[in-house]
């Protein structure tokens, strides 16, 4: 069962393909895209000895000369260090402007390679094989990169689309649950900021979800790319709706910065996040109380935090939000729900009301 979302950006355009062992196929698949050339991999030291075999004589039988570069695991490798690493890889290797990096991995291995592509030689061909299911969802499509500063999350990066998204739901089998539940969160939050019905095929679903059926896993990851892919084919480079998919990531990626990316998953930090965004709602009237249990209820039934550390003050949080890439002109702008399936995007929300939605998150 293979299914296909198209995310229409006229010449840059491409292709997600979702279903089960077309990791395999993935020679075949890049030749139907791309003349065979060089190419690098790009992937970390776990995914690795898991997938990279796989991929590497998929590529070699459909004529590719492949290299590769592995990174460690975690997010402290979107980092100045790794990037050069690969950057090192791309120049010792010898590619060329028609050689193609193929990121293997989850989330920071498409963010570290995909920005590595698009900074070599001004810009090469990428693909992105993620293997969570937060990149399978979220991370792999629309085309942002970046690197990580030690003030904030995903300061330095750009903008640039892969050539192909191909997703196999069967490497989400090597998850560990904590890994699986975290990427669930970027379906719970489609669901809140533009699909209800995604919202109630989580809630609905959630035990096959985790337990990894094939059909139910396709589906859904396959309705959550269909909703990115059409924000991003209306704002490619987040000048306006764009914006709403950052819901919960203010707090989250604030939390982050603050923990030094060491104590929370990405996913878990959204999650807290969106708990944040969600009673800050509520406190300024925009959200309906029965709205913000049924968030926080699927947040819990997800087995995700939804409290924030008492070692960090209010007042640090909200310093570390006002670095937020989102912020401009000094002005924070926030993504708050209004019901389950929508949100709006406000810059007016005052510091005072931002405080106490957080001290209400312990």
């Amino acid at each position: 069962m293979i299914k296909t979302i198209n995310v229409d950006l006229k010449e840059n355009s491409y292709p997600i393909q979702i279903g089960t062992g077309n990791i395999n196929d993935i020679g075949a698949y890049l030749k139907s895209y791309i003349q065979p050339t060089k190419v690098l991999i790009v992937t970390d030291t776990f995914v690795k000895d898991c997938f990279a075999p796989t991929v590497r004589e998929s590529l070699q039988g459909s004529g590719f000369d492949v290299s590769l570069v592995d990174v460690p695991v975690g997010e402290s490798s979107k980092s100045l260090d790794q990037f050069a690493r690969i950057q090192d890889s791309l120049v010792t290797h010898q590619l060329d402007r028609r050689s193609v990096l193929v990121a293997l991995g989850g989330g920071v291995v498409g963010d570290l390679g995909g920005f590595a592509a698009a900074v070599y030689m001004r810009g090469i061909s990428y693909v992105q094989i993620p293997t969570t299911l937060q990149a399978q969802v979220d991370a792999s499509v629309g085309g942002k990169t970046a690197i990580n500063h030690q003030k904030g999350k995903n300061l330095i990066g750009a903008f640039h689309q892969p050539k192909l998204v191909l997703i196999d739901v069967n490497t989400l089998s090597t998850l560990p649950h904590s890994d699986l539940r975290s990427g669930l969160i970027e379906v719970i939050k489609m669901g809140v900021i533009r699909d209800e019905l995604l919202f109630e095929m989580v809630e609905n679903n959630l035990d096959a979800i985790l337990h990894l059926d094939a059909k139910t896993l396709i589906e859904l990851i396959a309705r959550a790319c269909a909703n990115k892919a059409e924000i991003v084919a209306k704002d490619e480079k987040e000048s306006g709706l764009r914006m709403v998919l950052n819901y919960g990531h203010t707090f989250g990626h604030a939390l982050e910065a603050l923990t030094h990316y060491k104590v929370y998953r990405h996913g878990e930090a959204v999650s807290i996040g969106m708990h944040c965004a969600a009673r800050l709602a509520v406190n300024i009237g925009m959200f309906s109380e029965t709205d913000y249990e049924r968030q926080k209820v699927l947040l819990q039934r997800t087995k995700l935090p939804i409290t924030l550390p008492q070692n960090l003050s209010p007042e640090a949080i909200c310093d570390a939000m006002s670095l937020d890439k989102k912020t401009v002109d000094g002005k924070l702008r926030l993504i708050l729900p209004t019901r389950i399936g929508e949100v709006v995007i406000r810059d007016d929300v005052s510091e005072t009301y931002i405080m106490e939605a957080i001290s209400q998150c312990y």
